[in-house]
């Protein structure tokens, strides 16, 4: 469960930004999740709010944004969206797609008060 660990990684950005700019209390946190990043929503969620009892962020809304990845299709030359590893090139039917990006966790914004 890498859950744990993203949601570890994830506090520990917030209470940088939070020390940074003299924030008191964090009520919003917007994620970017790569479609391809293989985050289990509901187990992150429930580490989250875990992982943050007893902090400035205890408490806050947490808001996922899915960010579809990227592919090149080897044999029409069309750049793709894809959700899965497996996907197939909508263009042409294609299996032979070079995957780019998709598989990150990016912190995009926070709501402080």
């Amino acid at each position: 469960m890498h859950e744990v660990s993203l949601c570890q990684s994830t506090l520990e950005i917030i209470e940088q930004q939070v020390k940074q700019h003299d924030v008191n209390k964090v009520t919003g946190v917007w994620l970017e999740i790569g479609a391809l990043s293989c985050v289990e929503e509901s187990a992150f969620r429930f580490c989250f709010d875990i992982a943050c009892r007893g902090t400035v962020a205890q408490g806050c809304q947490l808001h996922i944004i899915y960010h579809p990845a990227q592919a090149w299709c080897w044999d029409c030359s069309a750049i793709v969206e894809v959700s899965e590893h497996q996907s197939t090139c909508p263009t042409c039917q294609s299996l032979n797609l070079k995957i780019e990006g998709g598989d990150s966790l990016r912190l995009k914004e926070l709501e402080v008060e």
